[in-house]
């Protein structure tokens, strides 16, 4: 089934190109993982879900996709936060990412292929280090310290589109002395007292940050892949960095494709951790269920900048209760290919788009609405039509609930005991044609914030849609 009129905007030539993989069918990807020191946020969320649906979507229309992200553990915000708890910085990691991976297994995400850690991938940063102090891309500063020598690499700024003549010292970057030039930028640190450090050919220590991803990429993906993706904040420097110190080891390009995701905003300004100026995931996942959280952050083109409000997700949990009203009560069928082409079609071109996930759910709708219709018209078409939409909507990673779990989402088993007994004295009530004390009943039940539905022989119920 693969497409190849797939759309994808490069960030490094700034316009849409039509995607071709480098190696027939196969598609190698890597994100940028998390730098792990604390509870994901809903910023991390929108990322790491965008391009969650990414892979599903290539592998969708027939890629074999190797899925790389990483995971960042060892760091400037590592160390100072495990000080802070006086904890070993490996206590602190190994329970971040613990939980780190208990939020993106409620969130639906799947698995990467591969989740490599910096400080697993210490020999290939040092050979890569080596490389570029044998052929002059990096030296070693009087400090210890070894940087990347940014006037090294002719091409530098190719990816943010920065100008190194244009910059004033100590304008964008701290001016240490010990550089040769304010814009370059370390390889490798000299160990200080007390923090976490490495064996290597030029003394104890640890790498830089933007070094471990080039180690892990190419180790895995090799020196040449296809899309590397992560937040536009990671566009400059990490990615260009990233770029440089890539070429410059290996003598030729490093990233077909460069994908960068807008920021998720809260009050008009960036969710980040060092504001303050976040929720996290799990203070969402307390009210709202996963499925709500991804269709929310879906719900916008992933290179736009998004307002999060508690309004946005309410709508969107609205929306989803609709999809899965939709398919609630029916029979899915057996895919075949040839159902609802012209659906499949519209969902495709969409997503061909630039991965336009705006555009693609609004496809969902509109089948939705076809399967309403014939809920009560041509119940074997619904059905169909319901199978197909839940096809559609795994790419997006919704509908994967059976309609019932829900549609009663949020309610304790205790509440929903409750409410089952309310709406059988209301069904007694009714057969004894005891009207008064049956609306009694149903004011009651009006009060848990549910809808109700009388059908032959049983009343059904659901959390209202607000």
């Amino acid at each position: 089934m693969k497409n190849t009129t797939l759309q994808i905007y490069n960030s490094l030539s700034n316009q849409k190109e039509k995607f071709k993989s480098i190696n027939n069918n196969k598609v190698k990807i890597y994100v940028c993982g998390l730098t792990i020191y604390d509870l994901v946020h809903l910023g991390h969320a929108k990322l790491y879900i965008v391009f969650d649906i990414i892979v599903r979507y290539l592998k969708f229309i027939g890629y074999d996709v190797t899925y790389v992200r990483n995971i960042t553990d060892i760091d400037d915000k590592i160390i100072n936060k495990a000080s802070e708890k006086n904890i070993s910085v490996s206590e602190l990691t190994n329970t971040f990412i613990k939980e780190m991976h208990q939020d993106f297994e409620k969130l639906g995400l799947v698995n990467p292929d591969i989740e490599p850690k910096a400080t697993d991938h210490l020999e290939q940063i040092i050979i890569i280090i080596q490389k570029l102090l044998d052929n002059n891309s990096a030296y070693v500063a009087k400090s210890g310290d070894i940087y990347f020598s940014v006037y090294s690499f002719e091409k530098y700024g190719i990816l943010s589109g920065r100008d190194l003549k244009g910059q004033e010292a100590g304008k964008r970057v701290d001016v240490v002395v010990d550089k040769k030039d304010p814009e370059d930028f370390v390889l490798w640190k000299m160990a200080k007292e007390g923090e976490p450090c490495w064996s290597s050919p030029w003394g104890e220590g640890r790498p830089g940050w933007h070094i471990e991803c080039s180690a892990m990429s190419m180790h895995y993906l090799g020196e040449y892949f296809d899309i590397h993706g992560g937040g536009y904040d990671l566009l400059f420097p990490h990615h260009e960095n990233e770029l440089a110190q890539s070429c410059a080891v290996t003598g030729h390009d490093f990233v077909k494709y460069w994908i960068h995701i807008g920021y998720l905003q809260l009050n008009e300004e960036k969710m980040s951790k060092s504001t303050g100026n976040f929720f996290t995931v799990r203070d969402l996942l307390k009210k709202y269920h996963p499925e709500t959280i991804r269709i929310c952050l879906a719900n916008s083109h992933y290179r736009s900048q998004q307002n999060f409000s508690y309004e946005l997700i309410q709508e969107a949990d609205t929306s989803l209760i609709r999809l899965y009203n939709a398919i609630s009560g029916l029979a899915l069928k057996k895919i075949d290919p040839k159902n609802n082409t012209e659906y499949k079609a519209k969902f495709i071109e969409c997503m061909n788009d630039d991965f336009n996930t705006s555009k693609a759910l609004s496809v969902l709708f509109e089948l939705s609405h076809k399967i309403e219709k014939n809920k009560n018209k041509d119940i074997q078409e619904a059905c169909k039509c319901a199978s197909t939409l839940k096809q559609l909507a795994n790419v997006i990673g919704i509908l994967n609930e059976a309609p019932i779990d829900f549609l009663q989402f949020g309610f304790s088993e205790d509440k929903k005991n409750m409410i089952q007994d309310l709406i059988s004295k209301r069904s007694t009530a009714r057969e004894q044609k005891n009207w008064e004390l049956a609306d009694s009943f149903r004011e009651q039940l009006n009060d848990f914030n549910i809808d109700i539905e009388d059908g032959v022989g049983q009343t059904t119920w659901q959390r209202r849609v607000f």
